[in-house]
């Protein structure tokens, strides 16, 4: 018998409030024009799984506040993440030179300083003319600095598909801290984040978004996302037969029951999210005593309730997607893929013309 996803995260307490962008069925349909046009879903069937997981939903939790053409951009780069996610569901996510292919292909989309620039022309990999689809209209009218903090956190996003890639194939798993290096990077959390700053139309000071005690905090944010993220998706990547997951990885290194495992990482989320609020209740002190103006203070105040929207909106999504319901772990077992699961192959060929 399936076990509940609402039932496992039941302990786990999150105390800000999750709203809902008024903008999110304008983004839904925005979205599911968008996949096609990108060559990222193809055929009515394909396009009725996806919509089942209501991932513009996510977004509108996130940013709630953000204007409808900024909430159509976050659901597109969404859809881009969780598409690219499923690729390694199957063999691709035990073969790390290949990814390493795949994230050259999308990496060197990116502008930057150097030779390795190269703008996809139509006839580049879904997955790369999607990525750059984003990566030109998020970056548009936005500064240098945020620039490179949102490429910076990209590529490690990417290059973290490799690292997980090198858990699966391991002797052994890794200890917790280990699994988390380099899941803190593959849950996508910072490029997330980098658009709570977007929405509000500001770039935090590098002196602010590098140091105490915001770094800190966006870390829990990252830690609290993949804590609840690895409870809801239990069954699904017991089905896919993943082992990038904490509560599987506490089990195995412990010698714990599952249900164990789930209680100790719950028992996580809720220490980071106290740690959290406790950080938050010294900010404005902290603020105060290096004399920043009011109004990057406010800027602040922005980010750090963005830190709250992803934490909430990430328990609230997960409950009520079909993505970990009984449809969703069927989609990945028994060998099972998602319909558009296969694109990064089309990515590693076109490295190997190039």
């Amino acid at each position: 018998m399936l076990p509940d996803p609402t039932r496992r995260t039941a302990t786990i307490r999150i105390p800000f409030p999750a709203r809902l962008s008024p903008h999110a069925e304008r983004a839904r349909r925005h979205t599911l024009q968008w996949l096609p046009e990108m060559g990222m879903l193809t055929g009515a069937a394909a396009t009725v799984e996806y919509d089942a997981l209501r991932l513009e939903r996510l977004m509108a939790y996130f940013y709630p506040d953000a204007t409808g053409t900024d909430l159509e951009l976050a659901t597109d780069f969404n859809a881009w993440f969780f598409i690219f996610d499923d690729q390694f569901d199957g063999r691709l996510g035990m073969r790390p030179e290949d990814i390493e292919q795949v994230v050259v292909s999308i990496d060197r989309t990116m502008a930057a300083d150097d030779s390795s620039f190269r703008i996809p022309g139509s006839s580049a990999p879904p997955l790369v003319q999607g990525f750059h689809n984003i990566w030109r209209r998020a970056t548009a009218g936005t500064t240098t600095v945020w620039q490179r903090r949102f490429r910076s956190n990209w590529q490690a996003y990417l290059a973290a598909h490799r690292g997980e890639a090198l858990n699966r194939t391991a002797e052994h798993l890794p200890s917790l801290p280990e699994f988390l290096s380099v899941r803190r990077a593959s849950i996508g959390v910072q490029p997330c984040l980098d658009f709570t700053e977007r929405c509000g139309g500001y770039t935090l000071p590098e002196e602010l978004h590098g140091a105490s005690p915001l770094a800190e905090m966006r870390e829990i944010t990252a830690d609290v996302v993949i804590f609840v993220n690895d409870i809801v998706s239990l069954v699904k990547e017991l089905a896919a037969g993943d082992v990038n997951n904490s509560v599987i990885i506490h089990r195995e290194r412990t010698g714990c029951t599952m249900d164990q495992a789930v209680e100790h990482i719950a028992a996580l989320a809720n220490a980071e999210v106290t740690r959290f609020v406790r950080l938050t209740s010294t900010l404005s002190k902290t603020l105060g005593e290096l004399g920043v103006l009011p109004e990057i203070r406010g800027h602040v105040d922005h980010y750090v309730e963005g830190m709250g929207n992803l934490m909430a909106g990430n328990l609230a999504w997960s409950l009520a997607t079909a993505r970990y319901d009984e449809t969703g772990v069927a989609a990945v077992s028994r060998g099972r893929q998602r319909p558009w699961a296969h694109l990064a192959e089309a990515t590693c060929r076109d490295v190997l013309r190039s």
